[in-house]
């Protein structure tokens, strides 16, 4: 399955379930965390269960409280007989956190998709993701939660970019994900009116290897959608490359449109072609 775009929802609002539903989206992740206040999270269990008894077409993630919280056995015992498609793990701190999960789940074996930069302790472990990467649907990061553990200000510049700390661990995010042979999933772009920002945040993302991206509003879906999707330039070149080895399956080097390229090169194309649709 490709995730381009995961759409949040917040689980106490179940009248927005259904226009999610229908946004485009590849994927939805259906919040019972940061979106949920303490005393809505019972009602919000119910609503999302509710839902998953209706089996939405899309295939819906639900994000479960941090694995420390009060709140997580309610989660589980809440969604996992109605089978969502997969959990997300905030908070997620290595290897050793999505092993705990899978005790408190008892063997049901929904993929994980942990947001992994949320605390100072999880940076440390991004490399440790590796171990269990057949449990992953892919590995997220966010900059939110990480600035207010440490004290920071704020994790942007003036002009929208991180700060330093902040794309270290994103570089570290990304690294981390493509080493457990996962997907590596953009955060999320928190401005939704800016469509032009949104525009070139989720091309930088695919061109610096995430495979898709967060969105916080319908509105995104789209802009997500087409930044994640190969150009038709790139889709022209790729199949250049592929058919030019398949006509010489010996050659390590070859010119394609001018350029030398390389086995590398053929591999990138395979997966420029893998995503056109």
């Amino acid at each position: 399955m490709r995730l381009r775009s995961l759409l949040f929802v917040p689980g106490d609002r179940p009248d927005r379930f259904e226009k999610a539903a229908v946004s485009g989206a590849d994927a939805l992740i259906v919040d019972l965390e940061d979106s949920v206040a303490p005393e809505a999270k019972p009602a919000a269990r119910q609503a999302v269960a509710d839902w998953l008894k209706a089996r939405p077409e899309i295939p819906v993630f639900v994000r479960i409280n941090p694995l420390d919280s009060t709140f997580v056995r309610g989660d589980l015992d809440a969604i996992l007989p109605h089978r969502p498609y997969g959990i997300v793990l905030p908070k997620a701190e290595g290897a050793a956190d999505i092993a705990r999960l899978d005790t408190l789940m008892s063997g049901a074996a929904l993929p994980i998709l942990p947001i992994a930069t949320e605390t100072p302790a999880a940076v440390f472990e991004l490399g440790s993701f590796r171990a269990v990467g057949p449990r992953l649907a892919g590995l997220t990061w966010g900059a939110e939660d990480l600035p207010a553990a440490i004290g920071a200000s704020c994790a942007r510049e003036d002009d929208g970019g991180y700060t330093d700390p902040y794309r270290m661990v994103r570089s570290l995010a990304l690294f981390a994900a493509h080493a457990a042979g996962v997907p590596a999933i953009e955060t999320v772009y928190p401005d939704i009116r800016d469509e032009a920002g949104l525009a070139a945040y989720a091309a930088r993302g695919r061109r610096d290897g995430f495979a898709g991206m967060m969105a916080l509003h319908p509105a995104q879906v789209p802009i997500i959608n087409a930044g994640f999707a190969p150009t038709p330039e790139e889709i022209a070149h790729a199949r250049a490359v592929v058919e030019a080895f398949a006509a010489n399956p010996d050659a390590g080097v070859l010119q394609v449109d001018g350029r030398m390229v390389d086995r590398p090169h053929l591999e990138s194309a395979r997966d420029i072609l893998a995503r056109q649709t």
